[in-house]
């Protein structure tokens, strides 16, 4: 039987901020004119789905209505323990495209997968036969890693850091001599609400030598991409104010 094809769909990064950016300024024509063309979707949160298929219709009409399209969400589990390790068979959520429909899978901010969930959908697809199609649009990580002026011939995404004060600081201090003794990146994120208190434990941890670079509001009018050395960064009088979703790096 013909299987479809699962395309990874790549969303704006303005998912939880006040301004939306023009999708257009994010995401080439192709792109939104593929994804209206999809009825089947394996998606974070339908709610959020259902937002961004309105974009989508506003430019390109969906070819199947809103109201009849069909969204599968995965499971509470991947997102918060993660997918990549095998804790859950994405192959249940592919039987539309097993079926021969061709799905898309999204996330609620960037590309599927990279820094979210979804590689367990990915790598089902690639054990079942299914074609797997990267459409074009924005990824924070590598927004921000060529914004840093940073390795990016070597560089690791380490995700979210604990959140107990002493573990965070413990481990912002093994990544900081790691950077440096590698010289390679070190990328990493925090929820939105606790990025002023992240930038609090950088400037309080890192030596004085590392460069510590925060690109906030990726794709956003607001956008402010800065990377300095952590002691020109402490001798700042005044530190950016972080209330957009941030990429913090630390290296060389």
């Amino acid at each position: 039987m013909h299987t479809g094809t699962l395309y990874l769909v790549p969303t704006p990064l303005d998912f939880g901020c006040t301004h939306q950016t023009p999708l257009l300024e994010c995401l080439p024509q192709k792109t939104i004119d593929i994804a209206a063309t999809l009825s089947h979707w394996v998606c974070e949160n339908a709610k959020s789905h259902r937002a961004f298929l309105k974009r989508i219709h506003e430019l390109s009409p969906l070819q199947t209505p809103l109201q009849s399209q069909v969204m599968v969400e995965l499971p509470r589990e991947a997102h918060k323990k993660g997918d990549h390790q095998g804790a859950f068979n994405g192959k249940e959520l592919l039987q539309m495209a097993m079926q021969g429909h061709d799905m898309g899978l999204v996330c609620e901010a960037g590309m599927p997968a990279i820094a979210d969930p979804g590689s367990s959908v990915v790598r089902a697809a690639h054990a079942l036969g299914i074609r797997v199609r990267s459409l074009v649009g924005p990824s924070s990580l590598m927004l921000a890693l060529a914004s840093s002026g940073m390795n990016g011939q070597n560089f690791s995404f380490v995700g979210y850091l604990p959140q107990a004060q002493e573990a965070k600081l413990e481990r912002l201090r093994y990544l900081d001599q790691w950077a440096r003794k590698s010289l390679q990146t070190q990328i990493f994120i925090e929820t939105p609400y606790r990025n002023q208190s992240m930038l609090e434990s950088l400037l309080q941890t890192l030596s004085a030598q590392t460069r510590l670079a925060v690109a906030c509001g990726l794709g956003l009018p607001s956008e402010r991409i800065e990377s300095h050395l952590v002691q020109v960064w402490r001798e700042r009088s005044i530190k950016p104010e972080l209330k957009d979703p941030c990429i913090f790096l630390l290296g060389t």
